[in-house]
């Protein structure tokens, strides 16, 4: 990296080790401990030698596998406190970050620190930051579809954690209500529908150019679902069960691009799961029998 040619503009740069802290606060969520990855990360980086970083097409991505590693094993090592009232302060231990604090409910902290490592490994670098299948399964070191799985698993114990189940007649009114918001592209009518602490993710599975960071509050979540399901030819918003729940399912030219889920605790849409990824929608857009009866059940 000696030469002018291979120059990074210093902006790209800057938002790379952004990108890189990110990954390690969801992943370790605390302040300093992130920042200990981070660093561990470039020193591997420039710990190899001029060839061997000529020879990495993609530098952004090698960090970032990097990272994730550093993090899961961080994860997976025995936990560390700080030191309490009146006890020496010799040891480093896992203080929140409040800067991911005031970005993630405590709530969702608290239940994210609830997973296994490699549960909450998967579910961050898959759900947050929307990686690709082989790139979360290279990190986890465990195949696409257990990583596949071990995602599905922190998703089922995020939407059970402190949350009131819903009665089944209950979350159909509700979803159905953001549905004609949607269509009616109404954002007065969604946003009374959203927790004030809502928030959504959007799974494209690097195959779509979908948000790869959560969005978080009713407003900003309001704004966009709408965008996101503005009103266009061709485009329909259908009502269908996903995972045995009313979800909202959009057809783009008789194609499903979307399956969009909804967890509702105390009459309000407390998490968005939106999967844009072609190859999670693929069982939905593969020709089947006629199914006795309607509404079949699918699984994203």
């Amino acid at each position: 990296m000696g030469g002018t040619g291979d120059t990074t503009p210093l902006a790209e740069l800057l938002d790379e080790r952004q990108h890189l802290i990110d990954v390690a606060r969801w992943m370790l969520g605390a302040g300093p401990t992130a920042e200990e990855a981070v660093t561990e990360t470039y020193r591997r980086w420039y710990g190899l030698t001029d060839a061997e970083r000529s020879g990495i097409s993609d530098p952004r991505d090698w960090l970032t596998k990097n990272t994730g590693a550093i993090c899961l094993a961080r994860l997976s090592a025995p936990a560390r406190r700080l030191p309490g009232p009146g006890e020496g302060g010799g040891g480093i231990g896992i203080e929140p970050d409040r800067a991911l604090s005031e970005e993630v409910s405590d709530v969702l902290l608290n239940a994210l620190d609830a997973l296994s490592p490699s549960e909450r490994a998967a579910f961050v670098l898959n759900d947050v930051f929307a990686m690709p299948p082989r790139t979360v399964a290279d990190i986890v070191g465990r195949t696409p579809h257990e990583c596949a799985e071990l995602a599905e698993s922190a998703r089922r114990s995020l939407r059970a954690d402190g949350a009131r189940p819903t009665p089944s007649d209950q979350h159909d009114r509700i979803v159905r209500a953001v549905r004609q918001a949607c269509v009616l592209n109404d954002a007065r009518h969604l946003v009374p529908l959203l927790s004030r602490r809502a928030i959504a993710f959007f799974d494209g599975g690097g195959k779509i150019r979908a948000l790869t960071r959560p969005v978080h509050g009713d407003q900003h979540v309001a704004r966009t679902l709408l965008a996101l399901l503005a009103p266009r030819p061709r485009t329909v918003l259908h009502l269908q069960a996903a995972n045995g729940r009313t979800a909202i399912v959009v057809r783009h030219h008789d194609q499903v691009a979307a399956v969009i889920s909804f967890d509702i605790s105390d009459r309000r849409v407390t998490h968005v799961w939106a999967v844009l990824n072609p190859d999670k929608l693929s069982g939905w857009n593969r020709p089947r029998p006629p199914a006795e009866g309607h509404g079949a059940v699918r699984h994203v």
